[in-house]
């Protein structure tokens, strides 16, 4: 673990599921630490690598493209304004490094690199995944060079019939095969064989996405690149959520945007590719989001706006029955991409909103615990969560009841403010009273393991003083009392699943 300097400010604005501008600032640039250390260990493992695995001439070219990756942060980089991030250097070519799809992609390069007991069936089949991930990250540095003008000519791998650009786009390349790439001032032109060139330009809402100066609020969508090719399909960018936000990628091009297996994914659905229609669905929904936030306080409006760096569309998740009136909706967040959300089109603003606080939620706790150990406790399923019908981990229930006390926060908060249908508020007190009945049962359970540390037991203690809180200012008895009985309920169902037949 990285040492870090924790303020005690900030462990207490996280405690309450807050987090002001230097705390949020904070994680972020711990964030970005990391990354860029993760990124130093995927060189140092290439320059290591056994040569069955990482032949000598595919190890050659991927320190060829880090070569082109670091004459674009020379071009690029400028000084950020002061109090910026601490004034750090930043380019376009450091910011798309920074791009939270980004970092799945170095993890499974450094799970491809590694070569530990494994049999030789399997290191074949390692030397072909990882052929695939180096070509990749040749993607990645030609997308960075060509942000920052760098000219340049490189001859990139499609994969599936599709030649991926993060966070710009992607080209049908029927067949596989390779694309010569030639790039000069902030255009591309991409050559294949038997086929027409197809010139790909950075609009200004691209460039203005990967180096951080972004121009305001939007109306629409935009795309991070233009082309009159229809082989070309871009990245398309919701409007920045503040005036001085940079727009949000809405990326369904990516290949690492989504996980298989694993518990934490096993609710989430695949991922989806968007036509016009399902775009403009999402920008509906989007252009609400800012007001429905503000509801629920100012801070998650910043949080959001903070965090956020881009959006992942995943498929409707078969078999859900929601509150969203039966089409059912799934989100969710991975730890190794900081700052992405996943989530199926959200039906209403509304649910885009309490979607959003609750991931940033997620987001935030991750980053801390990053930071700072919180806990010792094992990895044994073993606890009710009232929101889940499996038992969870010690640090699955703290994730759980870290993003429900925001959330029973957010909607009260929403349920109190000057909402113009009484309807919005007998919904939002409904939510308030159901997400603070899940956690009054479960911050004791929390609170009650000695394996806390210092930290985790501030954390723990912030949390429980803020759902007491909320209890100054109640929703309707009958509501209260309906969510209560829904967690009892939960619990008896729980029980009797765990409880041999006689």
């Amino acid at each position: 673990m990285i040492p870090s300097l924790l303020p005690e400010q900030a462990l207490n604005e996280l405690g309450r599921t807050e987090g002001g501008p230097d705390t949020l600032a904070f994680l972020v640039r711990d964030q970005h630490v990391r990354r860029l250390l993760l990124l130093r260990a995927v060189l140092d493992a290439v320059e290591e690598s056994d040569a069955e695995i990482c032949p000598s001439a595919l190890r050659e070219r991927f320190l060829e493209d880090w070569a082109l990756l670091e004459e674009a942060d020379r071009a690029g980089a400028v000084e950020a304004p002061p109090g910026d991030e601490k004034d750090v250097r930043r380019s376009p070519a450091s910011t798309q490094l920074l791009y939270p799809l980004v970092g799945p992609w170095a993890r499974g390069c450094l799970r491809a690199l590694s070569t530990k007991a494994i049999p030789r069936t399997a290191r074949q089949r390692r030397a072909h995944t990882l052929r695939r991930e180096l070509a990749h990250f040749s993607a990645l540095a030609a997308a960075a060079a060509v942000r920052t003008g760098v000219p340049f000519s490189a001859r990139l791998s499609a994969y599936d019939g599709v030649l991926g650009l993060p966070s710009l786009g992607a080209l049908d390349a029927i067949g596989g095969g390779g694309v010569e790439v030639v790039a000069q001032k902030g255009r591309m032109t991409l050559r294949r064989h038997g086929e027409v060139d197809v010139v790909v330009e950075v609009s200004e809402q691209g460039a203005a996405t990967a180096s951080g100066s972004g121009r305001g609020t939007v109306p629409g969508t935009s795309s991070a690149t233009r082309s009159a090719a229809s082989d070309w399909k871009p990245v398309h960018l919701l409007p920045g959520l503040l005036p001085e936000s940079v727009p949000v990628p809405l990326d369904d091009l990516d290949p690492h945007r989504t996980v298989v297996g694993g518990s934490r994914h096993q609710a989430l659905s695949g991922p989806a590719t968007l036509d016009g229609a399902e775009r403009e669905r999402w920008l509906t929904s989007w252009s609400g989001v800012h007001s429905i936030l503000g509801l629920g306080g100012e801070h998650r409006v910043a949080e959001v706006a903070a965090l956020l760096r881009c959006l992942v569309p995943l498929t409707p998740p078969a078999g859900h029955g929601a509150h969203d009136g039966g089409s059912g909706s799934c989100s969710g967040t991975r730890r190794e991409a900081f700052g992405a959300v996943l989530s199926s089109t959200p039906p209403t603003s509304a649910t885009f909103a309490a979607t959003l606080v609750h991931e940033v939620q997620h987001a935030k706790l991750a980053a801390l615990s990053d930071m700072v150990v919180l806990h010792r406790e094992g990895p044994q399923e073993r606890y009710f969560a009232p929101w889940r019908p499996d038992p969870r981990p010690y640090d699955g229930l703290l994730q759980g009841a870290y993003s429900h006390v925001a959330l029973a926060d957010f909607f009260q908060r929403c349920a109190l403010a000057a909402t113009p249908r009484p309807e919005q508020r007998s919904i939002a007190w409904g939510e308030h009273a159901r997400y603070r009945a899940q956690v009054r049962v479960t911050l004791p359970v929390l609170a009650a393991s000695t394996a806390l540390t210092a930290q985790g037991r501030l954390l723990v203690d912030r949390l429980t003083e803020e759902c007491e809180r909320m209890g100054e200012e109640p929703p309707p008895r009958g509501m209260q009392i309906r969510a209560e009985e829904r967690v009892s309920a939960a619990y008896a169902r729980w029980v009797r699943c765990r409880t041999p037949a006689e």
